[in-house]
C-alpha cells in the first residue's frame, strides 16, 4: 500500500518552522521523509525506532506555539533512545489523526510480532541497506559488504561457498528468499544443535518425551510439565506435521530458546506478583533525581520532557525543584546554576497527565521549596486545581493514622513530599492555629551541599504556607540528627533526606540500625552535588540497607540506570519492588556487612557457563572495525557477594562468538544480588568499549540454557544481539 505524501510543518521552536513531506513505504515499515528544498535528497526511519506518539500539545515545542496551531493538528513522535522528538503539525486535524492511528496501529502490530517474524523483518532491513542499486538481488560484492556491516568476519572462500549454495536460481545474485537461505545458512547455531542432539533420541526431533526430559533435567521447571510441552509445541513449532506428532523440530526447539519463555527471565516475575498491601516503607521505590534536567547540572536543558521520560519507564517518585518567577508564577529549575527554566504548572500538568500511564502505583512529588509564601500558595491552587482528586489531600479514611499506608492504597494517588507545619496528629486535634503560615528549619540539597563546603549559607527559618502545608499527609521532609534520636521521636510519615556520602558514612558506621529505621519509615538518597555532570552512584549499597527512594539522574545512561532498570524490571515495571522480609521486620536485625549472621542465612553457588553470542552490534562505524567480544559478569549485593568474572576475548567476530567458559560465585545474600552482564569490545591500547548488557535480579533467573536478550546502553533493546547460556543456581553445602 502507497500511502499519500503529507505535507506537514516540523517545529522546533516559535520562529523555526520548516515543510517537510512524509510517507508510509510499502513495507509498512519505514518513513519516507524529505524537505522542500533538498531536491532529490530524502532520508527514512524505522518504525521501529519509535517508541511513542503524542496527540496534541504534549512536549515543550508544541506548547510554545498553542496559540497558533490547534491541538488537534499537532502531534509528537518520540524515538527511543537519545534521539530527539519531532513535532510536527499537520495540515488539517483529520489528517493529524490519520498519522496518529496508523503509528499507533503499526507500533503495536511490531510489539506483537513474533520472534520469527521480526527475525525476517531484521533480515529485510538488512537486504534494502546492501542492495545498493536497488535492483532487488544482490552480488557478491554487496554481499561482502554486508557481512562487514553485520560484524561478520568470514574468509572470501566460505562467505563464496555460502554464496553459491544459496543462489539456487544459479543468476550470479541472491533473490529475496535466496538471500534469507543465505542468512540462515550463516546463523546456523552448531551450539543449539548439540543441545538438541543430545535430547533427541532419533537425533532428527524431540518427542513429547525428549521435550519434557529436557525441560525436567535441564531447565528444572517444576508443575505439570506434560502441559507445559504440549503448549511449547502449539506455539514455537513451525512444522504442521511436527505438530501432527506431538513433535518439536530443530527449527522449533530454536524458536522456543528464542522467545521470552527461552529468555533468561523468568516470565512468572515480569507482571505484578508481589504482595502490594504491606506499608509504603517496605518497597523499593524507582525514583529519579532533578527529573527537570535532560543533561547536566550546570547549563542543561530543564523540560517537561525529563518527567514525561521517566513516568514513561515507570519512576515513581520525581523532583521537583521550586523558585519564585515573573508574574506570580513559580518556576522549576536548578537553581543558582544556568540551567533554563519551566513552569511549575506545566509540571504538574504533565505530572497529572503521564502519572498512571505505566502503573498505577502512588507517585510522590518531592518538593523542593524555595518559593516565598505568595508564590507557595499559587502552587498549592495549581496543585488542587490540576491534580483534583488524584492529589491526596488529607489521610485515607480522614482519621489520625497509625502508619503508612500501602502501595496498593494509594492507588491513583499523588502525594506531596515536603516541609510541614506541625505533625499529622495536630491537624487532627486542631492544634495548627489559623495563621496562614509558619516556619521551619530550612534544609535542602543546596544546604546539604553547603555541609559539604561548596557554599555556606547559615540554616535560616523558612515560612510556609499553611495551604501547601496542610497537602503534605505522609511525606514529611525533616532533618535527620541520629538514628537513636530517630528511634524515639521520629514518627512514620517523616521523610529524611541523605546526599550519597552522608549516607555511606552511616551504612558504614551503623548498617543494622540503618536497616531497622528504613523498616519503619521511608529514606531518600540523592547524588552529591558535587557531580555536576550528572553522573550515577551505585544504588546497590543503598537498597543494601533498605532505603527506598535512591534517587538517580535518569537522563544519564550507565551503570547506576541498568542495575535501576534491572531491579524494576520485574513485578510488572509498576515502580514498587517488596524489600526482603529480613529487612522489613523490624526485630531481625540484618547487617548487610556480616550477612552469615542472620537466620534465614542460605548461600548459594550461581554457576554461568557463557556459551555463545549472537549477532552483537557494531561499535566502531569505521568500515573495517569488527569487534573482539568478551563478556563479564558483574554480581552487585552485600559487600561480600561484589564480584566480577570475564571470559576471554574472541577475535574479529561480532557475529557468532563461540566461548564456553564457565564462571562460579558464591552468593551470601541471594535476595538482594543483582546479575549484569556485560559484553565489551576488548581493546588492548585503550578502554574496552561497551557493546550491550542485560541486568536482572537473581530471584528473577531462569535456569538451563537461556538466551539473554541484549540492551544498548541507554536500556533500549537492540535486536537480534543476545548471548546464550547455562544457568545452574545450587544451595552452598
Amino acid at each position: 500500500m502507497e500511502t499519500p505524501l503529507t505535507k506537514t510543518l516540523k517545529i522546533k521552536s516559535r520562529t523555526w518552522k520548516k515543510q517537510r513531506y512524509f510517507k508510509l513505504q510499502d513495507d509498512c515499515m519505514t518513513i519516507w521523509y524529505k524537505s522542500k528544498k533538498a531536491g532529490n535528497t530524502h532520508s527514512t526511519f524505522s518504525v521501529g525506532d519509535v517508541e511513542a506518539i503524542r496527540e496534541g500539545h504534549q512536549s515543550e515545542v508544541l506548547l510554545s506555539i498553542a496559540d497558533e496551531f490547534p491541538a488537534d493538528r499537532c502531534f509528537t513522535l518520540v524515538f527511543r533512545g537519545r534521539r530527539g522528538n519531532l513535532d510536527l503539525v499537520a495540515e488539517s486535524a483529520e489528517e493529524a489523526q490519520s498519522w496518529i492511528r496508523g503509528m499507533k496501529k503499526l507500533i503495536e502490530n511490531l510489539e506483537n510480532m513474533g520472534e520469527r517474524e521480526k527475525l525476517d523483518q531484521w533480515i529485510g532491513d538488512w537486504f534494502k541497506k546492501a542492495d545498493k542499486n536497488n535492483d532487488g538481488r544482490m552480488n557478491f560484492k554487496e554481499v561482502q559488504d554486508l557481512l562487514k556491516m553485520m560484524n561478520v568476519d568470514m574468509n572470501e572462500h566460505h562467505a563464496h561457498r555460502l554464496f553459491t549454495m544459496a543462489d539456487k536460481s544459479q543468476s550470479g545474485t541472491l533473490e529475496d528468499d535466496e538471500f534469507v537461505l543465505f542468512y540462515k545458512m550463516l546463523t546456523q547455531r552448531e551450539d543449539v544443535l548439540r543441545v538438541f542432539q543430545e535430547y533427541s533420541v532419533d537425533g532428527q526431533k524431540l518427542s513429547q518425551s525428549d521435550l519434557e526430559d529436557f525441560l525436567r533435567e535441564e531447565q528444572l521447571e517444576g508443575g505439570d510439565i506434560e502441559q507445559h510441552t504440549k503448549q511449547l509445541i502449539e506455539c514455537y513449532e513451525p512444522s504442521e506435521t511436527a505438530k501432527l506428532l506431538n513433535a518439536m523440530t530443530f527449527d522449533g526447539f530454536l524458536m522456543y530458546l528464542g522467545s521470552t519463555e527461552g529468555s533468561i527471565f523468568n516470565p512468572q516475575r515480569r507482571g505484578v506478583f508481589q504482595d502490594m498491601s504491606q506499608p509504603l516503607c517496605h518497597y523499593f521505590i524507582s525514583s529519579s533525581h532533578n527529573t527537570y534536567l535532560m543533561e547536566d547540572q550546570l547549563r542543561g536543558q530543564s523540560s517537561i520532557e525529563g518527567y514525561i521520560r521517566a513516568l514513561s519507564r515507570g519512576c515513581r517518585c520525581v523532583e521537583v525543584d521550586c523558585w519564585d518567577g515573573a508574574n506570580g508564577e513559580p518556576i522549576v529549575y536548578h537553581g543558582h546554576t544556568f540551567t533554563s527554566k519551566i513552569l511549575f504548572k506545566d509540571v504538574v500538568n504533565t505530572v497529572g497527565n503521564y502519572a498512571f500511564k505505566v502503573s498505577e502505583y502512588p507517585v510522590i512529588l518531592s518538593i523542593e521549596n524555595h518559593c516565598s509564601v505568595e508564590q507557595q500558595r499559587v502552587m498549592a491552587q495549581h496543585l488542587n486545581h490540576i491534580l483534583g482528586n488524584k492529589l491526596l489531600k488529607s489521610t485515607l479514611d480522614g482519621k489520625a493514622p497509625i502508619g503508612l499506608p500501602s502501595p496498593e492504597d494509594l492507588k491513583g494517588k499523588i502525594l506531596l513530599k515536603a516541609k510541614k507545619i506541625g505533625g499529622l496528629e495536630e491537624s487532627f486535634n486542631g492544634m495548627v492555629e489559623d495563621s496562614m503560615t509558619g516556619e521551619v528549619s530550612d534544609e535542602d540539597e543546596a544546604a546539604e551541599i553547603d555541609e559539604d563546603n561548596l557554599h555556606r549559607e547559615s540554616r535560616s527559618k523558612q515560612r510556609l504556607s499553611k495551604e501547601l502545608s496542610d497537602y503534605v499527609v505522609y511525606c514529611k521532609s525533616v532533618h535527620f540528627s541520629s538514628f537513636k534520636h530517630s528511634r524515639i521521636h521520629s514518627k512514620f510519615y517523616e521523610v529524611a533526606s541523605f546526599t550519597e556520602s552522608k549516607a555511606r558514612k552511616h551504612l558504614r558506621e551503623a548498617g543494622p540500625e540503618f536497616v531497622h529505621h528504613n523498616s519503619r519509615q521511608l529514606t531518600r538518597v540523592y547524588p552529591s552535588g558535587f557531580r555536576t555532570d550528572s553522573s550515577n552512584f551505585n544504588p546497590q549499597e543503598m537498597w543494601n540497607t533498605g532505603c527506598q527512594i535512591v534517587a538517580l539522574n535518569f537522563q544519564t545512561a550507565g551503570e547506576g540506570m541498568d542495575l535501576n532498570d534491572g531491579l524494576f524490571s520485574q513485578n510488572g515495571n509498576c515502580g514498587y519492588v517488596l524489600k526482603p522480609s529480613f529487612m522489613t521486620e523490624a526485630e531481625k536485625g540484618f547487617d548487610p556487612e556480616t550477612p552469615q549472621k542472620h537466620d534465614h542465612y542460605q548461600p548459594v553457588v550461581l554457576t554461568i557457563q557463557v556459551i555463545s553470542g549472537q549477532q552483537l552490534p557494531k561499535v566502531n562505524i569505521k568500515e573495517d572495525s569488527i569487534v573482539d567480544p568478551l563478556v563479564r559478569v558483574e554480581i552487585h549485593g552485600v559487600p561480600m557477594d561484589q564480584a566480577k568474572q570475564e571470559t576471554r576475548y574472541i577475535e574479529n567476530n561480532g557475529f557468532n562468538p563461540v566461548w564456553y567458559d564457565t564462571l562460579r560465585f558464591t552468593i551470601h545474600t541471594p535476595e538482594l544480588a543483582m546479575v549484569r552482564f556485560v559484553v565489551e569490545d576488548y581493546d588492548k591500547t585503550s578502554k574496552n568499549d561497551f557493546v550491550g548488557q542485560f541486568t536482572l535480579p537473581l530471584s528473577c533467573m531462569q535456569q538451563g540454557y537461556r538466551h539473554i536478550h541484549l540492551l544498548s546502553k541507554d536500556g533500549t533493546s537492540i535486536p537480534p544481539s543476545s548471548l546464550f547460556v547455562h544457568i545452574r543456581i545450587t544451595e552452598l553445602e
